[in-house]
This record gives C-alpha cells, structure tokens and sequence, in this order.
C-alpha cells in the first residue's frame, strides 16, 4: 500500500460533516493541558505512589549527572530558578525552564574532580565477557518437581519482597526506625500492585513470543505493546522507543538515570531462565538493561542475574555472594560499591556497616544502583540465607526498598525453595498478580506465571 493512496482516498471519501458548538473537539486541547501540567508539575515535586515519600525527579536527573562525572553547576544555577517558580506556582515559566534544564545536560563539561574517571567503563557485552572468568554451567534437573517448587519460590519471594518495600521506599534508615522501630513483617495489608515487575514480565513474554535468541529490540517492543509509562530511566527509554530510537541508544539518549536501579530491579528474571548458567543469565540482562541503561546501571542488572542464576544450584548464601560479586569486571566502579559493602560487612555488626555504606553514598538519589545494591550485600550477608532475617535488615536499609527486597526475595526463593518463605508472607497476596499492565490493573494468574517460566528456561 502506498501511503499517499491511502491518506488520498481517505480524504476523497470523506462526507461533509457540520458539527454543532459543543460537539467539536477542542475539549482535548484543555484535558491536554492538564495533563502536560500535571507530569510538569510531577517531575518537580511528587510523591511517591507506595509509601508517599517526598521526591523530585528533576532535582534527581541533575545529582544523577554530577554522580556520572559532570559540572553540573550550571543546570544547578537553572535547578534554582525552577524551584523558586514552582513555589510561586509559575507553571507557565517553570515550562520555559524545565526546557532549559534539560538542555543543559547537552553540553555539560566534565569534572576532572570526580571519582569516576578512575575507573574502567564498560560499554557493551563483549567488554564486559572480557573482563570476568565464569564457572561451568551447572544446570539443575529443569523438568523436576524441585525446580518447579524453586521457580514458584523466587515469584513468591518476589512478590512479597516487593509488597513489603512498596510501603517503605524512599526513606531512610533513622527515619524508618524512628516510625516502626524493628521491621518484621508487612507495615499494612500487602497487595501486588507495584510497577517493578512489569518489565519482567514483559521480558519473558518476549522470550516465549521469541523462537530465536531473544534481543533488545523484542523485549523493547513488549514494553510498547504493555507497559503505558514509567518513571526515570524507563520513561525516558519509552519515550524514545516511541520515536523509533531502538536499544541501545534508547538506554542512553536524553537519559540522565541511566544508571538509577531500573535495569538493577529487574534482573532476577534472567537468572531464573538461565538458572545454573551464570554467564547465559549475564548475557541476557545485558540484553534487557541496555533498553533503558548503560554501563554501570547495566552492571547492576547483571549483577542481580547471576545471584538469581547461581541460587538455583548453591545453598550458602555468603559464599554465593562472594561468587556474584567476582562476576563484576574488578576495575568497575560498581565492583568498587560492591566490595566496600563486603568489606563493611565482613568487619563489623550490620548496623556498622550499613551505617558506613549509608554514609559514603549520601550523594546519590536513593534510587540510584549504588546505594541499592550495597543494602542488598549488608542484608545477604547478615541474613544469612534466612528469608524472614533478609527481609527485615533490607526493610531497614531503606532507599529502594521493594527494588531491593522483591530481587533478594527471587534469590532466596531459588536457593531454598517455597518450604523457606513463611505462609504469612505470600497468603495474604493471593493467585492473582495485579499490575499496571495496559489494560488496567491487569491481572496475572500465579500459576501461568509460574509455567511461563519454567518454560522459557527449558527453551
């Protein structure tokens, strides 16, 4: 078909129609604008949707950039004059500077100053494949009654990992214990409804839809076809994907949290369909994560994966951390996050040493990966493997919270099956998995889920 057929006949067939005042459309023009205000007014001052806690995402992207290396003082200087229209409830100039804004970020010097250059950068799969030594794959019995029993383990601790922190993220430790005191359980009636696992679950619809090695490109299309918007990282790999912008530039153009937790959160599904292979399961959240990340974002997805892909056939939990984090290209900066966490670990008590990872990462955002994934080494390491002990010190971590709790819960799952996770963790949360899915509140039997997964790691 050409096109200039197609809009030609549709405009030569066109009857005349006359409407009436109040049937012609330019309503829309005035909901338009209230939406466009609402997601102005959102990326400046908002709340997050779980726990209420206060964020900026704007004010994030500009302390993002500074953690990547750059001046920043200039788009800070242009930060100052949106937060000051923004109180004056300017929504007409504040539209002028966020534009401004984010032009800065074009043309940002670097930072000699900053800690990053010191470290090796690792862009693509293949520098990273070089930069590690993986063990032999050691597959578990895939059409058995014990891998199905640990595939349903790690949806489980999934699931309540992540109803657990949706009601805690984006706080911080002393305020936390200042509210709850110790945390052992759900702070209010625990529900699915979190937007974490969208995207790992369009990640195995595309490897079942997919008879071929799965790619970039056709995870990035399950993200057109399910998922209406995101937050961060994603929304900027949405929006781009939605112009034709295909991984892995729609991970890194006009994305200024691209190494923020969204690659880091979604990690665990990889290693589920590559249980006992760490460098397979490495090898696809390369795939996924460059959709929305790059580079040290990428590394934490990765890092996610191959815990999740080694759980299946380990039972210690600080050995198969220890294993985990040589699967980091040494001369990382991730692997320098990874490894001062283990080192705080290794000499003191848990308070002491998420007090000092605490401290040494105040300057990123609490969703950047940094300070995530030091939480997720404090708390596997003291919690030892015990599913209800892990849960309660990553609970205390703060930051991203359900991020965090619902990946660790997916690798406690793996390793120890559903005999491990408490009744009053996944009881209260029923069969059905409620998302934000297209199609509103969309909901996702646990069983197919299940199955679905099993399946793809047996492809």
């Amino acid at each position: 078909m050409k096109a200039w057929e197609y809009t030609r006949d549709k405009t030569f067939s066109a009857p005349v129609v006359i409407l009436p005042e109040e049937q012609q459309t330019w309503t829309l023009i005035a909901e338009g604008e209230k939406a466009s205000d609402a997601l102005l007014l959102a990326q400046w001052s908002s709340r997050v949707p779980g726990s209420a806690a206060p964020e900026s995402v704007i004010a994030g992207a500009v302390q993002s950039l500074e953690s990547l290396g750059y001046d920043v003082g200039e788009s800070e200087k242009i930060l100052e004059e949106g937060l000051a229209a923004l109180e004056r409830g300017d929504t007409e100039e504040l539209s002028i500077i966020t534009a401004r804004l984010y032009r800065s970020f074009d043309s940002l010097p670097r930072n000699p100053r900053s800690e990053r250059w010191n470290y090796q950068p690792y862009d693509t799969f293949e520098d990273y494949r070089r930069g590690v030594v993986f063990p032999q794959p050691r597959l578990p019995d895939l059409t058995g009654p014990a891998f199905r029993d640990k595939t349903r383990a790690a949806w489980l601790g999934r699931l309540a990992g992540g109803a657990l922190g949706t009601a805690l993220e984006g706080y911080v430790t002393a305020q936390l214990l200042k509210k709850f005191g110790d945390i052992r359980g759900y702070v209010r009636e625990p529900n699915t409804y979190n937007d974490d696992i969208t995207y790992e679950i369009a990640f195995l619809t595309a490897c079942l839809k997919t008879r071929r090695e799965v790619s970039s490109a056709d995870i990035a299309e399950q993200w057109l076809a399910l998922i209406p918007s995101g937050w961060s990282a994603e929304q900027a790999a949405l929006d781009n994907l939605r112009k034709g912008i295909y991984p892995p530039e729609s991970g890194t153009y006009k994305n200024p949290f691209r190494e923020w937790i969204g690659a880091q959160m979604r990690g665990a599904i990889c290693g589920q369909v590559a249980p006992g292979n760490p460098e397979k399961a490495a090898r696809l959240a390369w795939t996924d994560g460059v959709i929305s990340h790059s580079g040290n974002g990428v590394l934490g997805e990765v890092f996610n994966a191959v815990l999740t892909s080694l759980a299946f056939v380990r039972q210690d939990m600080r050995g198969l951390l220890k294993e985990a984090i040589a699967l980091i290209p040494r001369d990382s900066e991730y692997a320098g996050v990874l490894d001062f966490a283990l080192t705080q670990a290794r000499g003191g008590s848990f308070e002491t040493a998420w007090a000092a990872c605490e401290q040494r990462y105040q300057k990123y955002n609490w969703i950047h990966a940094y300070p995530n994934a030091a939480a997720e080494v404090a708390a596997f390491w003291f919690g030892e493997g015990d599913f209800d002990e892990t849960m309660r010190l990553i609970a205390l971590c703060g930051q991203d919270v359900d991020c965090n709790a619902a990946q660790m819960g997916a690798v406690l799952g793996a390793m120890k099956g559903t005999a491990a996770i408490d009744s009053r963790w996944y009881a209260p949360l029923g069969q059905k998995i409620s998302t934000y899915l297209r199609g509103s509140h969309k909901e996702i039997d646990l069983e197919e889920l299940i199955g679905q997964t099993v399946e793809a790691a047996g492809r």
